[in-house]
């Protein structure tokens, strides 16, 4: 997930250097230029943005916070697309089964803002009562780790967190990462913020895209971006409005110190999938 910068926009702006102010920040980022045409090509194929790409430890990041492992890439597209009015709920290839299941989640080596808002986003889905259930756990050994990198702002956002999607074995990806910069969460991170993203990338742990994937400007800003939906198949939900979703907790990005809990629309989804 991502929070726009307007600060760093601000800063830009208001220095006699814009130029070195953006040099940096390009610097800062990581290349994407090892991205091979290949791998582009099979992103593409899978219905993600192919825009902005980046190698990471685990895969390939797309979408600002998605996390694609090699075997996603290579693995056969099985998507149903679950339509919301304009706006849609997208489940990826996998999703966790052996149901009904609890999942552990432990925080690893993060603040008590980070702990605390991981029980606050467990809690927001326990209160479903769906087929999955989430218990934070003490121990080393848990089922989803969450741990913190520290990345800058970038091109006027700055990355929150990072996750990826379920194993093609049925189990929930392992790892969220949430950025531990100062200019992520401040000095006092706010636990309805940080928890609002942990409930996000547990989204995508759990196999949900983005909900504006089809329009990504809608929560991020910019030009109207439209990759098409892969040739999947759609179902549509009833008793759900047509109009935008404008709060939806899988949205793209957030705005600063927003707090996202589920709306009637994200629990229809998440009950129809578990």
């Amino acid at each position: 997930m991502k929070k726009i910068w307007t600060p760093l926009l601000f800063a830009c702006l208001a220095s006699a250097g814009i130029y070195s102010c953006k040099k940096e920040a390009k610097q800062s980022a990581p290349a994407t230029d090892a991205v091979s045409v290949e791998t582009i090509a099979k992103i593409h194929q899978l219905g993600f943005s192919t825009s902005g790409v980046q190698k990471v430890d685990d895969g390939y990041l797309v979408e600002g916070d998605i996390v694609l492992s090699d075997e996603l890439l290579n693995s056969t597209p099985d998507y149903k697309l679950l339509r919301i009015g304009g706006e849609e709920q997208y489940r990826t290839t996998n999703l966790v089964t052996k149901l009904p299941r609890t999942i552990t989640i432990t925080v690893s080596n993060l603040g008590t803002a980070y702990v605390q808002g991981a029980d606050l986003a467990i809690s927001r889905y326990n209160q479903l009562g769906s087929q999955i259930t989430f218990k934070r756990v003490t121990t080393r050994s848990a089922d989803i780790t969450i741990k913190g990198f520290n990345q800058p702002p970038s091109g006027g956002y700055i990355t929150l967190g990072s996750s990826g999607f379920p194993t093609s074995t049925g189990n929930p990806y392992s790892t969220i990462k949430m950025n531990t910069n100062q200019y992520a969460y401040g000095t006092n991170p706010d636990v309805n913020y940080v928890g609002s993203v942990i409930q996000h990338e547990i989204g995508h742990c759990i196999g949900f895209r983005h909900t504006d994937y089809m329009n990504r400007a809608y929560s991020c800003g910019g030009s109207a971006v439209n990759e098409g939906s892969a040739g999947v198949g759609a179902i549509n939900i009833p008793g759900t409005p047509t109009g935008p979703d404008p709060n939806s907790w899988m949205l793209s990005c957030i705005g600063s110190g927003q707090d996202r809990p589920f709306n009637a629309n994200d629990k229809i989804a998440l009950n129809y999938l578990y």
